[in-house]
């Protein structure tokens, strides 16, 4: 009686050592689109979110780092970036860029003033340099901008329950089709380079991670394939990490009456 008794509790433990061993992991995505659309949800329910942000183009090799409010009306970010070369502040809030220029180039700004509007179509010297690549950089990283590239022209290829500094996260990796995107390109990817690559070098890798609430972690673009189509060595990858979610961020546009026009070269 004792060992019917002993052989029964046995059971049920190994019953209930099998249901815990079993759980299953997270559903996770297949779908580009539905990924794409939980994650942008998850971004607006997180509000706000520090980040930091890595270009990397063959030898140049930038960093920038900043905060971000998510709004289903836009998203606003504060950051700063050595892009250009030197550290520059830039700010995109109610869909407008504007950068911080350096003290030492202030006499090319009226009325030296601090900040100047950036425009990828703009007539000033700024704009027409680097507007377009300094609007792609900040949109960049902006998860909804990103995301809704993923949702035009991406395709799930594989997905893993992993962890990322720690924490639980799920990584997927995506396949984006560049010559779906129209205008909308990578920070980083000029149009014209897009085509004079025809039919080549277009499928690029990109590799994203979210946390359980589906809330961007980590994303990287890998735009190696478009350098090399153009004959050109190295690579080039489009990183941004992002943390410390629904944190206190503040960004604001800058006063009016900081903002000059430049009108040196």
């Amino acid at each position: 009686m004792r060992r019917t008794a002993v052989a029964g509790v046995a059971a049920l433990l190994a019953i209930a050592s099998a249901g815990c061993s079993s759980t299953p992991e997270p559903q996770r995505f297949t779908d580009a689109r539905a990924l794409a659309d939980a994650a942008s949800a998850a971004t607006l329910a997180g509000h706000t979110a520090k980040f930091t942000a890595d270009v990397t183009t063959g030898t140049l090799v930038s960093h920038g780092q900043g905060q971000a409010k998510f709004d289903p009306a836009g998203t606003s970010l504060s950051m700063t970036t050595d892009y250009v070369g030197e550290p520059i502040e830039l700010r995109l809030v109610d869909k407008t860029l504007y950068a911080k220029v350096p003290e030492s180039a202030r006499d090319q700004v009226s009325d030296h003033k601090a900040w100047v509007k950036v425009s990828p179509d703009g007539t000033d010297p700024l704009s027409q340099v680097l507007g377009g690549s300094l609007a792609q950089l900040a949109e960049q990283n902006d998860p909804a901008r990103t995301l809704a590239q993923v949702r035009t022209a991406g395709t799930v290829a594989s997905s893993e329950q992993t962890t990322l500094d720690g924490a639980s996260a799920e990584h997927y990796r995506l396949t984006v089709d560049l010559g779906k995107l129209g205008s909308e390109l990578p920070g980083g990817l000029p149009a014209e380079a897009l085509t004079r690559l025809g039919d080549r070098g277009k499928t690029v890798p990109f590799d994203l991670w979210l946390d359980p609430q589906h809330r961007p972690m980590q994303l990287v673009l890998d735009l190696t394939p478009v350098m090399q189509a153009t004959g050109q060595t190295g690579v080039a990858t489009v990183k941004a990490h992002y943390t410390d979610w629904n944190s206190p961020v503040t960004v604001n546009a800058p006063a009016p009456a900081e903002i000059g026009v430049l009108t040196g070269g």
